[in-house]
Formats: structure tokens, C-alpha cells, sequence
């Protein structure tokens, strides 16, 4: 749970510290080459005096609510994975697609539903949508830009962001990848 935490934590720049005896694979090497600081040792409530936030990803509903209490104490917030009563705020479940991002939540209630329509988006929504949503937020400031009525922007952008515009995006994206390239022709001799 925590490794997964941390990837999302660490692409957004976040100084990360893991408190705990064990740690997994993932987060040792991370530690080793300075990604995050690792103290190998159980939880102590100085530990979240100068956090911003806290994870607390443990399996142990007991040091999870002693996690959230000197949170509490600190006002600091704090997230207990799996462990809805000492959560300040819910991590969601995310679809990525560059500048697409779909999140999920059950506010807490079940993170194995969250986890599971994740994976459903994530199947529905394919890489494509990287260059699409690249390629509509290109043309709505090309529209944005042009003098035109409000009714009039507003269909246009409807229409940039309707099913029909990526069915065709895509049909060309396929072309275009399937193009063969002309080879330059060699040079007589």
C-alpha cells in the first residue's frame, strides 16, 4: 500500500519519510538511492511534527489510530489506508492519461470498488486519449481566441469534445501510424 502512496507522492515533488521496522522492496531502493529517507524503527508521534500530511498505511487498526491521534494533535492530515474513522481525506482511485485524469471514490467506504472501476476506466480508456486531450486543449484555445457568440463557442467546444471528433481522431491517429515512410531514394552513381 505504501509503495503505491509513494509513487503518486514522489511525481509531485513531496519530501517523503516512511517510518517503519520493514519496509518492502520498492521502498528500500527508493531509500538507498535518496528518492525517500526510511527510519527503521515503529512510530513515534514526533514523526509528524513538521508533516504536511501523513499516510498511515499499516495493517494495524491500533497504530493507525495512533497515527491519526498525533495528527490530530498537530494539526496535521492525515489519511489511514483502508480505515475510513481516522481519515481527514480520502485518497482516490486515479485513471491517468496525461492531461486526463479520472478520479474514484467511495469516500472511504470501499477501496477494492474504487480499485476495481479504476481498472474498468483504465481498460475504457486507452492511451489515445494522451495525444486527444493534448490535441483538444490546443483547439479550444484556438476557438477561445476567435471572436463568436457564446452559443456559438459553446457548440463548437461541444463538438470538439464529442464521441464523434475521437472516433475520428483516432481513425487518423491509426493512419497516420500506419503510413509507411518514404525511404530517401540513393543517389546514382
Amino acid at each position: 500500500m505504501a509503495a503505491g502512496k509513494i509513487a503518486g507522492l514522489s511525481s509531485r515533488g513531496a519530501e517523503i519519510v516512511v517510518v517503519s521496522p520493514r519496509a518492502v522492496a520498492a521502498i528500500r531502493t527508493k531509500a538507498r538511492s535518496g528518492v525517500l529517507t526510511w527510519h527503521r524503527r515503529v512510530f513515534a508521534r514526533r514523526d509528524v511534527e513538521s508533516a504536511f500530511l501523513v499516510i498511515a498505511a499499516t495493517n494495524s487498526h491500533e497504530v493507525n489510530g495512533s497515527v491519526f491521534r498525533a495528527c490530530r494533535a498537530q494539526r496535521v492530515l492525515c489519511n489511514s489506508v483502508d480505515d475510513p474513522e481516522h481519515c481527514d481525506f480520502f485518497y482516490p482511485a486515479v485513471v491517468r492519461r496525461g492531461l486526463l485524469q479520472i478520479a474514484i471514490s467511495t469516500n472511504g467506504n470501499l477501496p477494492a470498488l474504487a480499485a476495481r472501476i479504476r481498472k474498468e476506466l483504465d481498460e475504457q480508456f486507452g492511451p489515445e486519449w494522451t495525444d486527444w486531450v493534448k490535441q483538444v486543449g490546443r483547439e479550444r484555445r484556438k476557438i477561445r481566441g476567435h471572436e463568436m457568440s457564446p452559443e456559438k463557442r459553446r457548440e463548437r467546444l461541444l463538438q470538439l469534445a464529442s464521441p464523434q471528433a475521437f472516433r475520428l481522431f483516432v481513425r487518423q491517429s491509426r493512419k497516420t501510424k500506419t503510413a509507411k515512410p518514404r525511404r530517401p531514394k540513393k543517389p546514382r552513381k
